[in-house]
């Protein structure tokens, strides 16, 4: 089954490219897979903190990815994974391409203020012609309706 990843984090476009990957799983049979990275300069601190900081920093993911897992098994009949991996983003989304072969499409949510799409989708697209999977980048400002209309 082709799976569709998506990226966690806290971003607003997060939201459009999870109903995306949602719904495009959902008309094509489809899965989904949520990656969410934990940064490793969180964890600077002594190993005791440090290992209680990065045990409240899953607990905080686990609990985000369920209102979107709950969306998605609701409302599209898709039930996603979810994958945590530690490190910098873009090498753990690139290991996380190469690791699963069942992924067919990385799915990016593009910033809609002055800043540009976001750190994610710039440095994607540079490396985005030696991914084995194509890159789909969808608008943070796309409606739910637009959303609909084009998956």
């Amino acid at each position: 089954m082709r799976k569709f990843l998506v990226v966690l984090d806290d971003s607003r476009e997060c939201l459009n490219a999870m109903r995306f990957a949602a719904m495009r799983a959902s008309n094509t049979g489809g899965g989904v897979e949520i990656l969410s990275i934990i940064p490793p300069d969180e964890f600077q601190h002594w190993i005791g903190v440090g290992d209680i900081m990065r045990a409240e920093a899953r607990e905080r993911i686990e609990v985000h990815f369920e209102v979107f897992a709950k969306w998605m098994r609701d409302r599209q009949g898709v039930d996603p994974h979810l994958v945590i991996r530690e490190g910098e983003p873009v090498p753990e989304i690139m290991a996380q391409v190469h690791d699963d072969p069942d992924i067919g499409v990385l799915v990016l949510g593009a910033g809609t203020g002055k800043g540009g799409p976001g750190p994610l989708v710039t440095q994607l697209t540079r490396n985005s012609g030696t991914l084995p999977i194509p890159i789909t980048i969808v608008p943070g400002g796309l409606t739910k309706e637009q959303l609909e209309t084009v998956t």
